[in-house]
Order: structure tokens, then C-alpha cells, then sequence
């Protein structure tokens, strides 16, 4: 994974090597940060950033969870996403905002502490490979039960939230595979460790409520907003784990993920093993909209110049 030369740290430009913090930065002891994970895309019409405005309101919606003070609104912040892109001359590229409780006092209270707002971009280096992208990937139900609003904010685009999805991840690993399913307490599917997920059958498009613990991902809405243009019958609901074995596709969705179909849960192949006919054609519409080929949600973009 390749990045830019220069991050953008409270206002200023540093030099990648130089953007560093104190080793006893509260949000590294205590998990006290939110962060957001967005796209540049290259275009006919140059680089354009996918759903800009969207990440930024969910990064300021995280932090209202964490009682965060920004300094910057949020033209502030958007206007610092589109200078990184430009300033590291990166056409292509994912784009890394993350607000953290800075140094100060080490108690797990954090409100002492200033919060600090850093933005990286970065050459993002695939952690799926690409002919597992077209094929489908392995999946293993995770044995780690997926943290609910009960115990931490789900909602809120967390670090904290990310041990549990770390965890999963590497039992994932582990067993041969190549991403984890999580199931909440209540038995219900909630999405993938990074990603969230969806199902088809009979030609209808299922995905889990964010109610099960999901995060709303953008790509999430991203997937229901190209089903409901496209008269693709979608329903919202839960998913046992159980039926997960019985569908005909499935697939994950997510900012650096994009779309990957899955080929087999639990070792149990899904459909032919392969991506789905309805998959490839939600993929084929994802393409055109972030590559400024669709005529619809020409707002999604925000272009560079």
C-alpha cells in the first residue's frame, strides 16, 4: 500500500514520514476515535470523489457518539479531502479522515483531551485479489458474536468497533478463508468484518436492517439506491444463519471492498461457486455511477477541477 507524500494533520501539510503522534495518545490506549474511508475515482472528466458529502456527515454523526469537538466544519473537511487528492497528485486513490482524543490525560475519560483530525491518501492495495473479486471469495461464519448498540455505538464508524472485526477477520484467515460472516446475539446475520453483505434468491435482492448491528454503509445504500432505480426488488430483513446456505448469490459491499461476490460460506457453495447474474449487473451499474458513465446521481461526484 502505497500512500502520498503529504497528510493533512489539524490544518496542516505534513510530510508522511513527519505526521506522527505521542505514544500515549488516548484514542491508541482506549480505542477513542472515528474515522471514514472514501474513494477517488479517475473519470473522463478527471478525478471525482464518491459520495464526499456523505462520509463527511457520517464522520460528523460518529462524532457527536464520542462527544468530539471539531474545530473544522465541514466544508473545512471537505474542501481538505479534494486538496490531499490534488496536492499528492493521486487520479485514483482511497482517502483516509480519522478524529482521535490527541495526548493529554491517560484516564479513560477522554473529554480532557483535544481532539485531533488527520486525512491520509493512500494507493489502496487490494486485501482480496482481483481474480477472487470476479470469481468469489471464501467465507466462514465467525464464532465472535458481532458487538450490539448495547454495549457500543454500532452506528458510529468507530476504531473501537473494529477490534471485533479484526478478531473475525483473522479466525477468517486462520481457517483458510478469505473474509468473515458475523451473526449478533440474537442469531441474526449483521454483515461481513469490513463489509457489509447481501443475499439473492428468486431474483429478489436481500440485505440485513442496520437494526441487527449493520453499519449504514454508504456502499450499502449505494447497492438499495441502484435496486429501487433499476426495478430490482430488494428486501430489508432479517437473516438467520441458517438460510445463509440457501441462497443463489451473494455478495459483500463496502468503500475499499467496492463489490465482492462469495462463493462459498461454511464451505457450502452458493449458487454455481461463482458471481451471480444479478451481482454482476448491480457491479455493472456500481461502475458507471462512480466512473461518471451513468446519467444518474451525477451528484454523487465531486470532481476535482
Amino acid at each position: 500500500m502505497s500512500s502520498g507524500k503529504k497528510i493533512w494533520l489539524d490544518g496542516k501539510l505534513i510530510d508522511y514520514d513527519k505526521a506522527q503522534i505521542h505514544v500515549l495518545t488516548h484514542a491508541l490506549h482506549y480505542g477513542t476515535a472515528v474515522f471514514e474511508g472514501i474513494r477517488s475515482y479517475n473519470t473522463d472528466n478527471g478525478p471525482a470523489i464518491f459520495r464526499l458529502d456523505d462520509h463527511i456527515k457520517r464522520l460528523y454523526n460518529s462524532a457527536k457518539a464520542y462527544f468530539m469537538y471539531f474545530e473544522y466544519n465541514r466544508a473545512e473537511i471537505k474542501q481538505a479531502s479534494i486538496d490531499m487528492v490534488e496536492v499528492n497528485n493521486l487520479e485514483e486513490c482511497y482517502i483516509r479522515i480519522i478524529a482521535f482524543y490527541g495526548y493529554g490525560k491517560l484516564g479513560v475519560n477522554p473529554l480532557p483531551n483535544k481532539v485531533t483530525i488527520a486525512i491520509a491518501v493512500l494507493n489502496w492495495s487490494e486485501n482480496i485479489k482481483k481474480e477472487k473479486k470476479d470469481e468469489g471469495i471464501d467465507t466462514i461464519v465467525s464464532s465472535w458474536i458481532k458487538t450490539d448498540a448495547r454495549s457500543i455505538p454500532t452506528h458510529a464508524k468507530g476504531v473501537a468497533n473494529y477490534a471485533n472485526s479484526a478478531l473475525a477477520r483473522i479466525e477468517a484467515l486462520k481457517h483458510g478463508a478469505d473474509e468473515a460472516i458475523m451473526i449478533n446475539s440474537n442469531g441474526f446475520v449483521v454483515e461481513a468484518s469490513a463489509e457489509n453483505i447481501f443475499f439473492v434468491k428468486n431474483d429478489i435482492l436481500y440485505t440485513p436492517p442496520i437494526s441487527t448491528g449493520a453499519l449504514e454503509g454508504i456502499t450499502r445504500d449505494t447497492v438499495i439506491e441502484i435496486a429501487n432505480q433499476n426495478k430490482i426488488p430488494i428486501n430489508i430483513e432479517n437473516i438467520s444463519r441458517d438460510e445463509l446456505y440457501y441462497f443463489d448469490e451473494a455478495f459483500l459491499t463496502g468503500t475499499a471492498s467496492e463489490i465482492i461476490p462469495i462463493s462459498k460460506i461454511d464451505h457450502r457453495i452458493i449458487g454455481n461457486g461463482k458471481i451471480g447474474p444479478l451481482t454482476k449487473e448491480i457491479l455493472k451499474y456500481y461502475e458507471q455511477i462512480v466512473r461518471g458513465k451513468s446519467n444518474k446521481n451525477k451528484s454523487w461526484l465531486t470532481y476535482l477541477k
